[in-house]
């Protein structure tokens, strides 16, 4: 009861501060990072009933083998405590997001959560922790918290220390995602079936810090470059997508061209943006469903709640292993759980609603983010009855050889429509993630599009 009642207590300070201006921290409370809290804001210590261990370092970067960029399991003989299933969710329920136990009602047959020991493998280079310090110290929100002052002196974690919710989402925005990275991966939108068509891509991102050409000034509103090339199926092969991701996008708004490799003509693409449609995905996310969640924040009011703790996808190394064929994963209705991996994890709980005048086929969204790593690990998207309308989950992993946190697998599940769409599986890619790949300016630019497109 004294625990609930701190968490409580904690929850209703922030919720005031989340009215509070945005500004960098004092340097008493940036001391609090690497002591009471980690190098990246979250609470060191385990929970009451250590059901949640304290953090102790994360994973080593030999916590496993590694084979051609796929991650071994460093908990690969670890069996579940139990599994949460329809029978039992009630038990449950009190660690459980609403749009988890919407889940289990949708698909009272199929749907299960398995759980398993908790383990606090988050780590990151000293580099980023010695930058997200100074974020906490530097960093200021401006514009309405839609706009960040001061960032590009870290360029990481720009509030590891958050006082409101647009906070906490900048977190998961400017998380550290790597030095400059290539991936094959796929994305599915199964039929009610569970038949399915995967869409391959080719990704590129680079943040302008390690780009040997980058211009400071010229890049000093960018947050990464990204390019998506589309490479199966035939009749889509060669589309390629093209992203300058601004920091203040109300300011500047997000730089977006497409190319059709069918017309061989390189566009602006604004409809790349908020809840435009997303790439190949039939209907079944928008544009900032991407990642969980990302883009420009201004058409929402954002609310902290504050903290919980909650069974959530994580350390999903099982579910991004080589040995599985996507049809191993994808089934009718939702992912195969049974190749899921859930652990108790505190979280913070950011909901976003629809500004008076603002337009988004969302009108409010739930977010839970992961206070190790900020990622977002739930989310719930309401529409405009105010009715639970999708799921997303992010099935964290962390890339222990290059202390990044990523996805094997990112969910969006439509509750009406009974399919959903699935992204960011590696499995029979010919390579898992390449970090520190070769890249410059010049391989972001609109007329790159061209030679990119070529099939």
């Amino acid at each position: 009861m004294k625990s609930l009642t701190v968490m409580k207590t904690g929850a209703l300070a922030l919720s005031l501060l989340s009215c509070a201006a945005m500004a960098a921290v004092s340097p008493q409370e940036a001391a609090q990072l690497g002591s009471v809290l980690t190098p990246l804001g979250a609470q060191k210590e385990g929970n009451a009933d250590g059901s949640i261990p304290a953090w102790t370092g994360g994973l080593k970067a030999d916590a496993a083998p590694v084979e051609n960029g796929f991650l071994g399991d460093p908990f690969a003989g670890e069996q579940p405590l139990f599994i949460i299933t329809p029978a039992n969710v009630e038990q449950y329920k009190d660690k459980l997001s609403t749009g988890q136990v919407a889940m289990f009602k949708r698909y009272p047959d199929s749907y299960r959560i398995p759980v398993y020991p908790s383990h606090r493998t988050a780590a990151a280079p000293q580099e980023v922790y010695e930058a997200a310090r100074k974020s906490a110290l530097t960093t200021e929100a401006v514009n309405g918290g839609n706009g960040l002052k001061h960032f590009e002196q870290s360029r990481v974690y720009a509030f590891p220390i958050p006082k409101s919710g647009v906070e906490v989402i900048w977190n998961h925005r400017t998380r550290y995602r790597g030095k400059n990275f290539s991936r094959l991966s796929v994305q599915a939108t199964p039929q009610v079936n569970g038949s399915f068509t995967p869409v391959e891509f080719d990704d590129y991102a680079a943040l302008p810090q390690y780009l040997p050409d980058a211009d400071a000034g010229k890049t000093a509103n960018v947050l990464y470059y990204y390019k998506q090339r589309v490479i199966a199926p035939a009749r889509l092969s060669g589309s390629v997508v093209l992203v300058h991701e601004t920091i203040d996008q109300t300011r500047e708004p997000r730089l977006a061209w497409s190319y059709n490799a069918g017309q061989r003509r390189v566009r602006r693409a604004p409809q790349i943006a908020y809840d435009g449609p997303g790439t190949a995905a039939d209907g079944m996310r928008t544009a900032d469903n991407a990642d969980m969640f990302n883009g420009a924040t201004d058409r929402y009011d954002w609310e902290l709640i504050g903290k919980r703790e909650l069974y959530i996808p994580y350390n999903s190394y099982r579910l991004q292993s080589p040995k599985l064929k996507y049809a191993d994963i994808i089934k009718a209705g939702h992912i195969n759980q049974d190749l899921t991996r859930y652990e108790l994890h505190r979280v913070w709980e950011v909901v976003a609603t629809l500004k008076p005048g603002e337009r988004n086929i969302y009108a409010k969204r739930r977010f839970f983010i992961d206070e190790d790593t900020w990622t977002i690990v739930e989310s719930e998207h309401y529409d405009n009855r105010g009715e639970l309308w999708r799921v997303g989950e992010g099935h964290q992993i962390n890339h222990y050889e290059q202390g990044v946190s990523n996805y094997a697998a990112t969910t969006l599940y439509d509750l009406t429509a009974g399919r959903y769409m699935v992204d960011s599986l590696t499995n029979e890619a010919r390579h898992g993630i390449k970090y520190g790949f070769s890249l410059s300016v010049s391989d972001f630019t609109p007329s790159s599009l061209r030679n990119a497109g070529v099939r």
